[in-house]
């Protein structure tokens, strides 16, 4: 039995063909800061309104439920990606995503239906948790295998990109909502109408991925025993295990930063306009320098374009942190705040493209599927919560800065351990060992 291939013939991508594989990735961050910025109203409108507090932790519980899924969803959509190839397994992801938002922004609210109002949240949310899970795997293999060699980097980094840009129109819709309308309608109703603009989405986008061009040839495909997969995933043991760790200090600083919009309402009273413009400010930061990133690391290899910023990040978070919590100015909150998510955006996309263009074809896009769902599952979901109940526990407006420093100085161990897999730096190496010999 052959294993599949990548098909060498596909065309140069459009810029309508590139938006259509980054959509899904793009919705999935759209839908989820959505839930983080509004995470206070919807807490009050799901969980019983006795104590504020309380329903904002089982809201954030609840969009940490989200994130369970997300493993079985990389395995099994990842895998098919493998299969039978990257367009079907982005479609049916895609599909499903559509659905579990819906669901969100439909179901009616504690007071109406009472408990069955959690039960049926949290079940949309484990519903879009399997589809995101599996849509991270195929669309960035498809990237990279339909990236000239010499571009992977600012391919794969439209991933981020998407990311951003769907995180800076989330948080525009906050400000929009909060400019128009009062506090008890966002509460009761209006922070809806940002879901609901998430779902119109979908039927575009699936008309958009069924024009791809698929990127994998299967000429034959068979069920893959375990011991067989064990097999192929243990030359490449290293880079897995670096991917992951990298992936999951990505992670916490992609979710501290969405985190700031809760942050500033609830730990630093600003107004719930300032509170969303934060989340625009770091959002519109990213989208702009993610594909610089990927730009350099094309040409100067993945490993310096992570290292530098995280060395700079680890000096500027604590300071950071502390200024705008003793002067709480909204300018320099947005200041500070878009020089964090300036340094994160130049280390953060080499992370993912250095592991997907290290994998072989036949295990790509489950490999990568599990590994970010892992990251993900394990340290997304979990990271504001934890930031809430510490900040709680200990009263500190400094611990989102601690944590994410400590995640940073993983990072920053692990990077030295990654093989270097820049096709224009590993070119540069070999040509240095030939004239050597």
């Amino acid at each position: 039995m052959r294993s599949p291939v990548v098909n060498r013939d596909v065309p140069a991508l459009s810029a309508r063909h590139v938006a259509a594989v980054v959509l899904g990735n793009g919705l999935e961050f759209y839908d989820f800061l959505c839930y983080a910025i509004f995470a206070v109203y919807i807490g009050k409108a799901y969980f019983p309104p006795n104590d504020a507090s309380v329903s904002l932790l089982l809201s954030l519980a609840t969009f940490g439920i989200g994130f369970v899924t997300r493993p079985v969803g990389a395995v099994v959509l990842g895998s098919l990606g493998d299969r039978i190839g990257r367009k079907p397994a982005m479609l049916l992801s895609f599909g499903l995503m559509g659905a579990g938002m819906l669901g969100v922004a439909v179901t009616p609210g504690y007071g109406a239906i009472g408990i069955v109002a959690p039960v049926l949240l949290v079940l949309f949310r484990l519903v879009q948790g399997f589809a995101l899970g599996g849509d991270v795997g195929p669309t960035t293999a498809y990237l990279i295998e339909a990236a000239p060699p010499a571009r992977r980097g600012v391919y794969g980094s439209l991933q981020y990109t998407s990311q951003q840009a769907a995180v800076l129109a989330a948080s525009l819709f906050g400000v929009g909502l909060a400019a128009v309308l009062s506090r008890p309608m966002l509460e009761s109703w209006g922070w809806r109408i940002a879901f609901l603009a998430g779902v119109a989405i979908v039927p575009i986008g699936l008309m958009m991925r069924r024009s791809l061009p698929e990127t994998l040839q299967v000429k034959a495909v068979s069920s893959t025993a375990p011991g067989r997969l064990a097999a192929r995933l243990r030359p490449h043991l290293r880079v897995i295990v670096c991917g992951l760790l990298l992936l999951a200090n990505s992670t916490i600083a992609i979710y501290v930063l969405t985190y700031m919009a809760t942050y500033a309402l609830v730990t630093l009273h600003l107004p719930a306009g300032t509170s969303f413009t934060v989340t625009s400010v770091t959002a519109a930061v990213g989208a702009a320098f993610f594909p610089a990133s990927g730009w350099l690391s094309d040409r100067f290899g993945r490993k310096p374009v992570m290292v530098i910023p995280t060395l700079l990040l680890l000096g500027a978070i604590v300071p950071a942190f502390w200024a705008v919590s003793h002067h709480g100015s909204a300018l320099l909150l947005y200041a500070v705040m878009a020089l964090l998510a300036l340094l994160n955006a130049l280390g953060a996309p080499p992370v993912i493209v250095a592991l997907t263009e290290s994998l072989p074809p036949a295990i790509r896009s489950g490999t990568v599927a599990t590994v970010y769902a892992l990251a993900i599952a394990v340290f997304g979901g979990s990271t504001q919560f934890i930031i809430a109940w510490l900040i709680r526990l200990t009263g500190s407006p400094l611990v989102p800065a601690y944590y994410w420093m400590g995640a940073n100085l993983l990072g920053l161990a692990v990077m030295i351990l990654l093989p270097e897999s820049a096709p224009r730096r590993l070119e540069r190496r070999e040509g240095k060992r030939a004239r050597a010999r």
